[in-house]
């Protein structure tokens, strides 16, 4: 087993990263000052360009929604990859070979037959999307007008044609040198008593592909009649293709997830297409098994499941196995902090059909016409009992009154109380007691699991008084404690200590290698009294003492403060400064660090003044020689200040 990164490898992972080009794949950046560059944020939609990106030191924010980060925080959050996924993937790309903790890391030979697998998948992939176009694929092509798809959408998809052949594949790929070893581990290929031969054959094709968009297997429509196969047959259990992890469209449908927080679970090939050429670009379907546990990782990680949000959208046929697969989701309902819903087309028609039959908005009105999962359940199982009877009543109520007390909105759960007794002809009075009844007799670790654990939201909240440290005397060597509530407080931008605050952090993020060693000092010893920027300056100080290179100045700083204020710190790191030149910069920066160094004079000044009130004429003659005398040496410093500008 692979054990962790060691850091200063992820650092130079990080370092030779080219921020901008990695972006620039994603998102058309234009010019926007020295060294910094904007365009439409890719997380969320907007007409004008709020999304920064500064390659100098490493980071982008995105002044509308908030997302921020470097190279590998916008690389996970794009591909939704794991940390060291994204972090293996860079270091190929830039050349870093890494090395491992606790662990002896990546099989080298591994990775090389993963690589080659990957490798056959893809040149797969085009032979068979090349063959979509031969005479022999006609069929195919029928298959797909037949159902309302052209040959634009067919591109789109990327489908594909098995010619009927036994080893047309086969051959293609032995002459581009892979060896039959190689050929039995991609799943591509079955073998019999005179060896391998082509397992697709005469069949239509969709490429299954992972969430960074690799070709890792496919699935394959029969499409003649003396096709003895299954109708639908797709690529076995590979070291890259597990039927259970792996959802149809997910690399098309990724990105609408994770903006709209919302997936769509239909239930074939067709059906995605379907879905996305209607404008539901969140659909996604499973490979031949059901929805199940890993799938529901996937799911949670693509619509950031943390309880603030987000949906799962079921939708299933309208025949008997339709209702089963809707209620075997529910047992799975449990695992989402997410709301669940299902969508059924009251003719049982799927998706494929119904774009076919009625057009793109009715797909569209189907997803909106979507149920809770809970509610559909419940009357799913109403169907089971004779409700013109007592005993059919009480079944039904004792079926639902337990799914009823797994709502997880408070609010909701009153009002589907009193829809349940009426769905039932009961008191609600009654209908209400059972629920509280069901509520009681339910475990409550099984009621945490259907989402009534406290979220990160709730638990901030619930502990208003939780304190963060944020910059106080240095020389102390403690820190003032505060409020989180008051790191997350709007800054008023009129407020000019407020300004010169902020104006000197973003100097100090953007260009540490300006500041002398007087100005290093100088900085250190300044107080900060806006909650925010006094914990980024702590967070600077903590930073500096780490031997962090220019580099990884920006992420040193984050990684040293609250949480809270990292959004803070990426936001100062990119935001632009009032400067056309190199030279523009120097002075820029020289000026603002003056300037802040000046508010502090006064700030000292004031102080002194008014222990020098406070020691009276009656005062120690020695107390009162000293604070004049530091008075006139500050006064002096402020002058010096002041002929710098």
């Amino acid at each position: 087993m692979a054990g962790l990164i060691v850091r200063k490898d992820i650092d130079l992972v990080r370092e030779r990263a080219d921020l901008k080009a990695v972006v620039e794949e994603f998102v058309t950046l234009r010019s926007a000052g020295v060294g910094s560059y904007k365009g439409l944020c890719p997380f969320h939609d907007e007409r004008t360009p709020s999304f920064h990106v500064r390659p100098g030191v490493g980071t982008y924010h995105c002044f509308g929604c908030g997302e921020h980060g470097d190279v590998i925080a916008f690389l996970m959050a794009q591909e939704h990859t794991t940390f060291t996924e994204t972090v293996e993937r860079l270091a190929a790309r830039v050349g870093v070979e890494l090395h491992y903790e606790d662990g002896a890391g990546p099989d080298r030979a591994e990775v090389g037959r993963r690589q080659r697998l990957l490798e056959a998948n893809k040149i797969a992939d085009e032979f068979y999307r090349r063959a979509l176009g031969s005479k022999e694929a006609q069929t195919a092509r029928d298959f797909l007008t037949g159902r309302g798809f052209t040959q634009e959408h067919a591109e789109r998809f990327a489908n594909g044609y098995a010619p009927q052949g036994w080893s047309t594949l086969l051959d293609h790929l032995r002459q581009r040198g892979f060896r039959d070893d190689e050929l039995r581990a991609t799943g591509l290929f079955s073998e019999g008593q005179r060896g391998l031969y082509d397992r697709f054959r005469g069949r239509l094709l969709w490429p299954i592909r992972d969430m960074t968009g690799a070709t890792i297997g496919f699935g394959a429509r029969k499409l003649y009649e003396d096709d003895q196969g299954p109708k639908y047959l797709n690529t076995p259990e590979t070291q890259l293709y597990k039927k259970s992890q792996v959802l149809y469209g997910i690399d098309l449908a990724k990105r609408a997830i994770a903006k709209e927080r919302q997936l769509v679970l239909v239930e074939g090939y067709t059906d995605v297409m379907a879905a996305h050429l209607a404008g539901v670009g969140t659909a996604v379907a499973t490979c031949g098994t059901a929805f199940g546990a890993d799938h529901i990782k996937v799911a949670r990680r693509l619509i950031s499941d943390d309880g603030t949000g987000g949906e799962v959208i079921f939708t299933f046929d309208g025949d008997e196995a339709g209702q089963k697969a809707a209620l075997k989701a529910f047992d799975e309902d449990h695992r989402f902090l997410a709301k669940t819903f299902v969508a059924v087309e009251p003719s049982g028609m799927d998706p494929c059909d119904l774009r076919q039959q009625k057009g793109d908005e009715a797909v569209r009105a189907l997803i909106a016409s979507r149920r809770p999962l809970f509610e559909f359940a419940i009357r799913a199982g109403l169907k089971d009992y004779d409700l013109d009877t007592v005993e059919g009543r009480a079944g039904a109520l004792r079926h639902a009154a337990p799914i009823v007390a797994g709502i997880r909105d408070s609010v909701l759960r009153p009002g589907y109380e009193r829809e349940l007794a009426g769905w039932l002809g009961l008191d609600p009075n009654a209908v209400h007691r059972a629920v509280a009844a069901a509520a009681r007799s339910t475990p409550r670790s099984e009621r945490g699991e259907r989402g009534e654990q406290a979220t990160p939201a709730a638990s901030m909240s619930a502990n208003p008084t939780s304190a963060t440290p944020t910059s106080g005397d240095p020389a102390s060597g403690e820190a003032p404690q505060v409020p989180v509530e008051s790191l997350v407080v709007r800054v008023d931008p009129r407020d000019p200590v407020a300004r010169r605050e902020r104006e000197s952090l973003e100097v100090v993020l953007q260009h540490p290698t300006l500041l002398s060693a007087e100005q290093w000092t100088a900085l250190y010893e300044a107080r900060f009294t806006v909650p925010q920027f006094a914990a980024v300056h702590r967070g600077v100080m903590a930073a500096g003492s780490s031997g962090a290179t220019p580099a990884r100045w920006v992420d040193a700083v984050r990684d040293a403060v609250p949480e809270e204020v990292g959004g803070v710190v990426s936001e100062l790191a990119v935001r632009d400064l009032p400067a056309r030149t190199e030279a523009d910069v120097d002075r820029y920066c020289r000026d603002i660090m003056n300037r802040l160094f000046a508010l502090q004079i006064v700030h000292r000044k004031e102080e002194l003044l008014g222990q020098l009130q406070r020691l009276g004429p009656q005062g120690d003659p020695a107390e009162f020689m000293r604070l004049n005398s530091e008075l006139m040496e500050l006064e002096a410093r402020r002058r010096a200040l002041r002929a710098d500008d």
